[in-house]
């Protein structure tokens, strides 16, 4: 396992952060850790991490324990906190130099341009950090998390503030170190879960409330299912609920109507309504719960 935690809780004062959390995560994964603020997430990857001690239970990082271990655990992981501490006076080749002696990097000038060019700081390699964009500040974040070549990358809010072309260029990014290294990535925002990550753990008042892939959480989750059908004509709200295992009818735009159903059995009876009232189906399909409605179900 790339990470495994088990019954893990963490105490701050008569505060319980984080109550017996376990979950494991799968080499090669990228999966999203989602919870309300406060929930217990920036907890939880600084365990991981070992930036601070667990009050109770265990934490292994590529078989290595955070608590025993920790510096085998740092050699394994690469973290970028939620605010990126950056040394606002140097120059990006400047800070991933010293990055690179920390962790005694050999070849640092290969290593460094290497860096460089995965995650798109050519052109602005030359510039202080002070002097960068919060698009390309991260592009340094990242570059420093993944300098030593770990097997587990921890990314918390990594794209917190970016504009919608600095998000794309930071999810695509994402999405291809993803293919050679398990990813742990907390966000607030839906839709990149959705986009990139290939399992979601959501976290609530430091318990894990859902834990699986994101596809089936949706599934799990959504307590009806919705067609979206197309007739080729008008169509009535009052003919529709009449169909049988019709539950809910609403009009979308034009002759295009959601349909609250029972279950899938019920397209045979939509297609004997549309015959019968001299219709045709020009579509018909199964909408997908959006992750954002799972959370709040889950969070509320």
């Amino acid at each position: 396992m790339s990470i495994e935690v088990k019954n893990v809780s963490k105490i701050y004062g008569e505060q319980k952060a984080l109550d017996n959390v376990s979950f494991v995560i799968e080499p090669g994964q990228i999966v999203g850790f989602l919870g309300p603020n406060g929930a217990g997430k920036s907890t939880m990857m600084k365990i991981i991490t070992c930036f601070i001690p667990q009050t109770e239970g265990q934490i292994k990082v590529c078989g290595f324990d955070v608590t025993e271990q920790p510096i085998d655990v740092k050699r394994h992981v690469g973290y970028l906190p939620e605010h990126n501490p950056l040394y606002l006076d140097m120059y990006v080749k400047e800070y991933l130099d010293f990055t690179a002696g920390v962790y005694k990097i050999a070849n640092k000038k290969e290593r460094i341009k290497e860096m460089i060019e995965m995650v798109g700081l050519t052109i602005e390699q030359n510039k202080k950090i002070g002097a960068l964009s919060k698009g390309y500040r991260q592009r340094v974040g990242l570059a420093q998390a993944m300098i030593h070549n770990p097997d587990v990358l921890i990314l918390d809010e990594p794209t917190t503030g970016l504009d919608p072309n600095q998000l794309d260029e930071i999810r695509n990014l994402i999405k291809r170190i993803g293919k050679e290294k398990t990813i742990m990535l907390s966000t607030h925002i839906m839709q990149e879960v959705e986009a990139i990550c290939d399992k979601t753990i959501i976290i609530n008042k430091g318990r894990i409330v859902a834990n699986d892939s994101t596809q089936e959480l949706q599934k799990q989750q959504s307590k009806s299912i919705v067609l979206t059908v197309e007739f080729d004509r008008e169509v009535s709200k009052t003919q529709l609920e009449k169909i049988d295992g019709v539950s809910n009818a609403l009009n979308k735009v034009s002759n295009t109507w959601y349909l609250e159903i029972k279950s899938d059995n019920v397209r045979n009876n939509i297609y004997q309504f549309a015959m019968q009232n001299e219709l045709t189906v020009l579509t018909i399909q199964k909408e997908t719960q959006s992750l954002e409605n799972v959370f709040k179900k889950l969070t509320k």
